[in-house]
C-alpha cells in the first residue's frame, strides 16, 4: 500500500480513474495529471480492485457504465469493506437524470459528475472533495 505522491512542492493527491472508454480516459488523466494529481487508471471495476489491493489512492473517480460489474456495485463494495470505506468516490456518468445521480450517492459516492466532461471544473470539483474529506490538500 502506497501513500500519495511526494514532489520538490509537497504531496500530489493520488487518484484513482476507472474509466472504460479510452477517449474520456486518456482526457481525464491529462487533465488531471496537468493540475498536479497523481493518477492510476483501470478499465473495469475488476481492475479497480486489483488496484486497489496494492494502493490506497486519496480519491476515486469512477464510471456508472462499466462491462461486468457496475460503477454503482463497485461502489457498494468499497464501501462495505473497512480498508477503502474512507475513500471518496466521485461518479462519471452520461445520465443527467436526478434519479441516477441520487441512485450514485444512495450507493455511497459523494458527488456525480455528468458526462460530457468540463475539463475546467473538474480539477476544481475533486479538489473539493478532497479538502472535504480532510485529505489535507
Amino acid at each position: 500500500m502506497f501513500p500519495a505522491s511526494h514532489t520538490a512542492d509537497g504531496p500530489r493527491p493520488l487518484v484513482l480513474v476507472v474509466e472504460d472508454n479510452p477517449v474520456n480516459l486518456e482526457l481525464v488523466e491529462a487533465v488531471l495529471e496537468r493540475e498536479g494529481y497523481e493518477v492510476v487508471s483501470a478499465v473495469s471495476a475488476e481492475e479497480a480492485l486489483k488496484r486497489l489491493d496494492r494502493l490506497r489512492p486519496d480519491l476515486v473517480l469512477l464510471d456508472i457504465q462499466l462491462p461486468g460489474l457496475d460503477g454503482l456495485g463497485l461502489t457498494r463494495l468499497l464501501k462495505a469493506n473497512p480498508v477503502t470505506v474512507e475513500i471518496p468516490i466521485v461518479a462519471l456518468s452520461a445520465h443527467a437524470r436526478l434519479e441516477d445521480r441520487q441512485a450514485a450517492l444512495d450507493a455511497g459516492c459523494v458527488d456525480y459528475i455528468s458526462k460530457p466532461i468540463d475539463t475546467r471544473s473538474l480539477p476544481g470539483q475533486l479538489a473539493a472533495v478532497l479538502k472535504a474529506s480532510g485529505a489535507g490538500f
